[in-house]
């Protein structure tokens, strides 16, 4: 089987409301649709779901990579994954989700030649995934009412809670969300680097007080030693990176350094599934657990990153939650997986089980 030809398509999304966060508020996010054809007469399908704060890409920097790093693609075996990944960094540093969408197209592909379903392929450990939702900064009365209505009305158990820009009203978001949602509900807080090391110390003394059992990226993403100072200065509430985790040389250095106890892998950040695969295989070796979350992504990359979490039996939870923020949830896709509230259960169907096609 050999690639003849990869084609893009660029989408933009809508959310329903704005959705802020400790360095940014999205109201919208430009996507990269990628559609990878072969001589078996098979296509696959990817997606690249760029963030510059946090990737350093743009739609546009995102369709100048898939336009360079084509012409060596063309004609490659997809079920090479490893040889193809190495082609991509040959030819550019970084530029993760214009990767990732390659890699998800090749996935795809694999799947659909093999009669597979894509989470088979990466290990088959379940179909079954229970996933987060997120709840954006906002005033801690109006979070708290969020909260209940995630709870109460579209039964998630998991709610993680966006902060790091007051941390006062952290706390204050956080004690009125658990005294609304009751003390079974599991909670978890992303700072987004919102924080200083003494603050995150203070902060997460005063979570734990509210029963919050993850706190995720406290500091600028380039702290490491200082993620371990707090870590080391905490106990009964686990340390998650996030930002930081950029690739499996990342994961490597905080596993070894003890800065966190959960890594957080964003298939857009990595490059795609075969990358993230290797994060939480360093991540296994040094007892440490794994979350996959997400961009602003389409159900196509969402379907991928639950693939990934129902693979993988150290990746114990899920934050694929970005296309319950748009206007149309499947975001012009069926397939893939079904949801019952909070639990996502994927398809049987080869690949990622999507009905797509452009």
């Amino acid at each position: 089987m050999k690639i003849t030809d990869i084609k893009a398509e660029k989408v933009r999304i809508e959310l329903t409301v704005p959705f802020r966060v400790a360095f940014a508020e999205i109201n919208y996010s430009e996507n990269l649709l990628l559609k990878v054809s072969t001589d078996e007469g098979i296509d696959g399908y990817g997606e690249a779901a760029p963030m510059p704060f946090v990737t350093g890409e743009t739609i546009d920097s995102v369709i100048s990579v898939i336009n360079m790093i084509r012409p060596g693609l063309i004609g490659m075996d997809p079920m090479d994954i490893e040889k193809i990944h190495e082609l991509m960094d040959t030819c550019i540093y970084g530029n993760s989700s214009a990767k990732c969408a390659v890699d998800l197209a090749v996935y795809d592909l694999m799947g659909k030649f093999m009669g597979q379903p894509v989470y088979k392929l990466l290990g088959g450990y379940s179909n079954r995934v229970q996933n987060d939702i997120t709840i954006g900064i906002s005033t801690p009365e109006l979070m708290a009412e969020e909260a209940r209505q995630h709870v109460l009305k579209d039964g998630f158990h998991i709610l993680k809670i966006k902060a790091g820009i007051n941390v006062e009203e952290d706390i204050r978001a956080m004690r009125l969300i658990r005294e609304t949602v009751g003390p079974h509900i599991r909670l978890r807080v992303d700072a987004n680097q919102g924080y200083s090391a003494s603050d995150a110390v203070y902060a997460i003394q005063e979570f734990k007080k509210a029963g919050i059992e993850a706190v995720e990226q406290c500091l600028p993403h380039w702290d490491f030693e200082g993620s371990a100072y707090v870590r080391s200065k905490v106990s009964g509430i686990r340390i998650m990176l996030d930002e930081s985790i950029h690739n499996h040389l990342d994961a490597a250095r905080a596993c070894k350094n003890g800065c966190a106890d959960i890594l957080n892998i964003k298939l857009m950040k990595c490059g795609g599934l075969f990358r993230a695969s290797q994060i939480n295989s360093i991540a296994e070796a040094f007892g440490v657990t794994c979350m996959v979350g997400c961009m602003m992504e389409t159900k196509l990359a969402t379907t991928a990153g639950v693939s990934l979490v129902a693979a993988k039996k150290n990746i114990t939870e899920a934050d694929c939650d970005s296309f319950l923020f748009y206007a149309d949830e499947q975001t012009g896709m069926t397939g893939g997986f079904t949801r019952d509230n909070d639990i996502f259960t994927l398809l049987d169907a080869p690949g990622f089980g999507l009905d797509l096609s452009f």
